[in-house]
Formats: structure tokens, C-alpha cells, sequence
């Protein structure tokens, strides 16, 4: 944790938590002393390390209490299921990041036209990164709006304000951060805040896969869009630091609907990732 910032006492929810920025944030939610419900369909390591288990270890290391849950994000039962726990186990939820999303999956469709990309990777995109959080809120809504300050944060990408990737990413972030902006609206006579947080280039598992080139640097190498060193990239837990920032701003409000760079966020909250640095946007500002 970065700033002194205490979260005890308070229940979160982060949804895809086994690995990459949504293990960053499960984890900054524990250090500063939450309860983290984390989810996701890993419960022993596959081609990338990284289990709910082993998460929710990891944060009671830290000082937090971590509960591990296996959940498939597009089984509307298991999503149920998972809140009906939390509702039993605690009767509140202070903090929900909907962060589930398939990138090793929808790595094959990078760069690639939409009409190569087809119904296949619209239907895979919008059921993991779309739905999937409207559902995992219609499900948390009722119990942030029984604890005051309650939050909603969607771990959403600048991709949807100017062209990344393809056009299915674009479109899906672009509907993430609409979504983030009416569910303010509706949650706000609730006292309930939902902002959506745009990450840079993450060192996460899956990049950490990229073999140095014959300087030694890692570089990626995003089709159309541009190289990024990956020594310039945020760690996981640097959006996490975000996360916590925001759920202990007393005018969280006024943030209420919008999108934020984590980076931005950084500034003015004056937080740094875990290696001190405060890393700038690797990727495109405005569209």
C-alpha cells in the first residue's frame, strides 16, 4: 500500500484475480486491510502462473483477508452464487472491480481486421469484457447501496476513446465506459460511485512471456499501433494503488461516471507503482 490509506473493515469483490491487474488490485485491497472476494476459473497454474488460491494467500500475507472463489464470469449462476456468499458471509460490499477478461484469448484476433475477426471474436469480447461486469453489478448493486461510499470500478483501456487493436476491442471498452457512466447516474441518489480506470502497458504474466531481444530489453510489439520497452511498463499492482485512492476519497463523487489514465490518477492522488517510479502513459491519449 502507498499513502497510509486504511481499508478495514471494508469488503471488495475483484472479479479475473488469479493473475495480471486484477491480482494487482486484489492485492493493493489487502494491504490496505480489505476483506478481497477474489474470483476467476483458475484454481491450479496452466500455461500462466497464477491461481484464486494463490491470490488469496498473497493477501494474507499482506495484512488483508483473501477468499478465493472459482468462477466462471459467463455462468450467470456462478456469478449469483458468489454474491449470495458475500451477502451471507458479511450482509454488505463496499467495493466491486469488475476487472475478468480473456487476454490470452483474444491475443489471436490482435491486429486483425473485423472482418477477419467476424461474430466470433465480437460474441468471446463482449461475453468476457462486457457482460460480464454488467451482470457481476446488477448482482452487487443492492449491496454497495447498503454501505455508504460504496464503489464500482471497471478496469476498462484508452482504446475506447481512439483506435487499439482491433475494432471489436475498441467498440467493447467504448460500451465499458458508457456503461460506467449511466450506471452513475442511477447508482448516484444510492451514494454508490462507479469509475472506470484505463491502465498503460502492464507487466503482467502473460508479457513477462515475451523473450528479450539482443539488447536484453523486452519489447512489445502491438501490430499498427507501435513498439512499447517494456521497462517503461506499469506493474499490475500500480492500478491497484488507483483502486485504493479511490475508495478512500472522501469526493469520490465528483469522479463518479467518468474515465481516468491510472497514470493521471497517480498525479493526483500522488501515489507511485511499487518500484517508486511513476510511470506515464505508453499508450495513445485521446482519440
Amino acid at each position: 500500500m502507498d499513502g497510509g490509506q486504511t481499508l478495514e473493515g471494508r469488503v471488495a469483490i475483484v472479479t479475473g484475480a488469479s493473475r495480471g491487474i486484477g491480482k494487482g488490485i486484489a492485492l493493493e485491497l489487502g494491504a490496505a486491510g480489505a476483506t478481497v472476494y477474489v474470483t476467476g476459473r483458475s484454481v491450479r497454474d496452466g500455461l500462466l502462473p497464477g491461481t484464486v488460491a494463490a491470490t488469496a494467500a498473497e493477501i494474507d500475507d499482506i495484512g488483508g483477508r483473501g477468499v478465493a472463489v472459482q468462477v466462471d464470469h459467463r455462468d450467470d449462476e456462478q456469478v449469483s452464487a458468489l454474491f449470495e456468499r458475500v451477502a451471507q458471509d458479511h450482509g454488505q460490499l463496499h467495493i466491486l472491480v469488475n476487472n475478468v477478461y480473456d487476454a490470452p484469448g483474444s491475443a489471436k484476433w490482435l491486429g486483425r481486421p473485423f472482418w477477419e475477426v467476424g461474430a466470433q471474436g465480437w460474441d468471446h469480447t463482449f461475453q468476457v469484457g462486457v457482460r460480464s461486469h454488467y451482470m457481476a453489478s446488477v448482482h452487487g448493486a443492492p449491496l454497495l447501496m447498503n454501505s455508504p461510499g460504496g464503489l464500482i470500478v471497471n478496469v476498462s483501456s484508452s482504446g475506447a476513446s481512439g483506435y487499439s487493436h482491433n475494432v471489436v476491442y475498441g467498440v467493447a471498452k467504448a460500451a465499458v465506459d458508457r456503461m460506467t457512466a449511466d450506471m452513475a447516474i442511477e447508482l448516484r441518489p444510492h451514494g454508490t460511485a462507479v469509475v472506470s480506470i484505463w491502465p498503460g502497458v502492464v507487466m503482467t504474466e502473460l508479457l513477462q512471456t515475451i523473450p528479450p531481444d539482443a539488447d536484453g530489453r523486452r519489447v512489445l510489439q502491438l501490430p499498427g499501433e507501435g513498439d512499447y520497452d517494456l521497462a517503461e511498463a506499469e506493474t499490475p499492482r500500480f492500478a491497484g494503488r488507483a483502486v485504493v485512492a479511490l475508495a478512500t476519497d472522501p469526493d469520490l463523487t465528483e469522479r463518479s461516471g467518468r474515465a481516468f489514465y491510472v497514470a493521471d490518477l497517480a498525479e493526483s492522488y500522488g501515489f507511485t507503482d511499487i518500484d517508486g517510479r511513476r510511470p506515464k502513459p505508453m499508450l495513445l491519449r485521446g482519440g
